[in-house]
């Protein structure tokens, strides 16, 4: 029998929910030397957001995020994004946006190392460039996380060597073996499982989701044959975690299996209420939106990121350096919740 957890403090959020809406770049260019300049009015300033996909809740999100810094700030910002995670269609979308030269370009990528070159392009047009989920970019300016991506992976952990009570096999599941983020995640919580948890055991190598439902379905439930004794997944990637848990529950084992990583309650609440999900984890996709493109003002306006540097958003008052980088910086965003928790979150 599964261990059941108790209501965990969350962040409240506070955003609408409108969808943002394409408009044309305008004629605006930034300076050679990498920033915007500081005298540009913001009206006449474009920032567009490049996601993973567009069709993904996670971004879908995020795009809320886009419209309300829009709404804010009164520059023209929007979000794009492909039909799917492949990374050479990201690829694609950044090198038209090149070519209309907007004061910065802001990406969450699938693929890091498929956009280096591209994103160099850009910031030699002197676009600004500023990341998400991608620490260790080279042709970023600034890389914005949420929090520290090993202390997240191995709050996974914790919680799933909980549920398991500290036994068992599992499995880990990732969007693509190249998003860095999901690995860095998989890797923290491996590493704080053979240290801290001896009697648990990862049955398998990292398995690719596509961050696409169906296919983390299809997987999990090769996972339930190939293993009957299975007793844990962690989720990586926003669609991981619906799709194991509804494997699970096909297979009556929501009292046995225990599923748990990140995604977000609109799309997790279903299962959480059903026991297939136990725990979720994440941070909010609009606010981390929000984020990256106050960093893009503040860097078109001249300024620097710097260790305390308070963006206004709720997360992100207080900016860390991540040790060991030179352009990533970190808040404290994250956020855990049960199937009681979860419900005070309208996204």
């Amino acid at each position: 029998m599964k261990r059941r957890f108790m209501p965990a403090a969350v962040l409240a959020v506070g955003l609408s929910f409108s969808v943002v809406g394409c408009t044309t770049v305008g004629e605006a260019a930034p300076s050679a030397s990498g920033a915007a300049s500081s005298a540009a009015p913001a009206g006449e300033k474009v920032m567009v957001t490049v996601v993973k996909a567009q069709t993904i809740p996670w971004f879908q999100r995020m795009a809320e995020g886009v419209k309300a810094f829009a709404e804010r700030t009164k520059i023209d910002a929007r979000q794009e994004g492909a039909d799917d995670v492949a990374p050479e269609k990201q690829v694609k979308i950044i090198e038209d946006l090149i070519a209309q030269r907007p004061t910065a370009i802001t990406v969450v990528p699938n693929s890091p190392e498929a956009l280096e070159s591209a994103l160099a392009k850009a910031r030699e047009q002197g676009i600004i460039v500023v990341s998400h989920e991608a620490t260790g970019m080279k042709n970023v300016d600034i890389d914005i996380e949420a929090f520290d991506n090993a202390a997240y992976g191995s709050d996974i952990m914790k919680n799933l060597g909980e549920c398991m009570k500290g036994k068992g096999k599992y499995v880990q599941f990732v969007g693509g073996l190249t998003a860095k983020t999901h690995m860095e995640w998989v890797g923290a919580a491996y590493d704080y499982q053979t240290k801290n948890l001896p009697d648990m055991k990862r049955v398998e190598t990292p398995i690719e989701s596509t961050d696409n439902q169906e296919t983390a379905y299809q997987r999990a439930r090769e996972i339930l044959a190939k293993y009957p004794d299975i007793a844990g997944f962690q989720g990586s990637a926003g669609n991981d975690v619906p799709g194991i848990a509804r494997a699970v529950k096909e297979a009556g084992l929501q009292d046995k299996v225990c599923v748990m990583g990140t995604s977000i309650p609109s799309v997790a609440s279903q299962y959480l209420e059903d026991g297939s999900i136990d725990k979720i984890f994440f941070w909010d996709p609009a606010l981390a939106g929000e984020a990256q493109l106050q960093i893009a003002k503040i860097l078109s306006e001249g300024g620097k990121i710097t260790a305390g540097t308070d963006l206004g958003i709720k997360g992100y008052e207080n900016l860390q350096p991540m040790a060991g980088q030179t352009n990533v910086f970190v808040g404290t965003a994250q956020v855990a919740a049960d199937k009681e928790s979860a419900k005070q979150y309208q996204f």
